[in-house]
C-alpha cells in the first residue's frame, strides 16, 4: 500500500512552460533582444539540454544558468551579458504561479490518504517564491529543492537525503510522479522507488528509462493509485 508520494514541481504541478515564456519574453525585451516565438522556442531547447548536462553531472548549476543565455546570444549574434539577463529572467520567473489544470482538486483528494512531498531541481529562491504565490505549500509535508539539498535529481544522494528526513519512510510504499524521464523517472529508479511518468504530450518512451506507470492527465492518478 502506498503511503508517500513525491511530486516534481515544474510542468507536473506548476505550468512552467507558460512561466518560462512570460519571464523570458520580458527579460529579452528589457535586454533589447529579439523576443519572438522562434527565439523563445530555441531558448527552450538550449535550456533543456543544459539541465540534462547538470543531471549527468557534467556542469554545475551556476554554469548552466548562465551558459544557456550565452549560447542563445552567440547564436543570435548579439553581444549581451548572459549574467545580467539570467538574473533578470529569474526575477521574472518568480512571478510564474500558474497551476496546471486539476491540481487543487487532485491534491485535496490525495492529501487525505497520502503523505505528499515536492522534489524539485529548480533554483531555491525562484521555487520558494512560486510555491508561496501559487498556494501549493499547505498540501505538502515537506519540500526538497536540489539547491538546498546539495544534490540534483537523478542523483541517488538527493533522494537519500529526502528519505532520511521522512519519519518511518519505506521505499516499498513510495512513488514519484514527474514529467521528466531523465530526472524524475531515472531518479526514482536510481533511488529504488516506483515511478509514474506524467506525459500529457504523449512523448515516446526512452529504451533506457522505463517508468513503472504512465499517465497523460493528472485526473488519471487517483485511479492508478487505487489499484497499487
Amino acid at each position: 500500500m502506498l503511503k508517500t508520494i513525491f511530486f516534481d514541481l515544474d510542468d507536473t504541478l506548476l505550468d512552467f512552460t507558460r512561466a518560462e515564456a512570460a519571464a523570458l519574453r520580458q527579460a529579452l525585451t528589457e535586454a533589447d533582444a529579439p523576443a519572438e516565438d522562434a527565439v523563445l522556442q530555441r531558448y527552450h531547447v538550449i535550456n533543456a539540454a543544459q539541465w540534462e548536462l547538470l543531471e549527468e553531472g557534467k556542469l554545475t548549476r551556476e554554469q548552466i544558468l548562465v551558459r544557456r543565455f550565452a549560447i542563445l546570444f552567440e547564436e543570435l549574434g548579439l553581444e549581451r551579458s548572459a549574467e545580467v539577463i539570467c538574473t533578470q529572467y529569474e526575477e521574472h520567473l518568480k512571478e510564474g504561479r500558474w497551476l496546471l489544470p486539476g491540481v487543487p482538486e487532485l491534491l485535496d483528494a490525495l492529501t487525505q490518504q497520502y503523505a505528499l512531498y515536492i522534489v524539485s531541481n529548480g533554483s531555491a529562491a525562484v521555487q520558494h517564491c512560486r510555491l508561496d504565490a501559487s498556494g501549493l505549500r499547505h498540501w505538502f509535508q515537506g519540500i526538497f529543492i536540489s539547491e538546498e539539498v546539495g544534490f540534483d535529481k537523478p542523483n541517488p544522494a538527493f533522494f537519500d537525503i529526502c528519505f532520511e528526513s521522512i519519519p518511518n519512510f519505506s521505499k516499498d510504499t513510495a512513488l514519484i510522479v514527474g514529467d521528466s524521464l531523465t530526472s524524475d523517472i531515472r531518479g526514482g529508479r536510481n533511488a529504488g522507488i516506483r515511478t509514474c511518468w506524467f506525459n500529457p504530450q504523449r512523448k515516446p518512451q526512452q529504451v533506457d528509462i522505463q517508468p513503472d506507470y504512465e499517465i497523460t492527465s493528472l485526473d488519471e492518478l487517483p485511479k492508478l493509485l487505487a489499484v497499487l
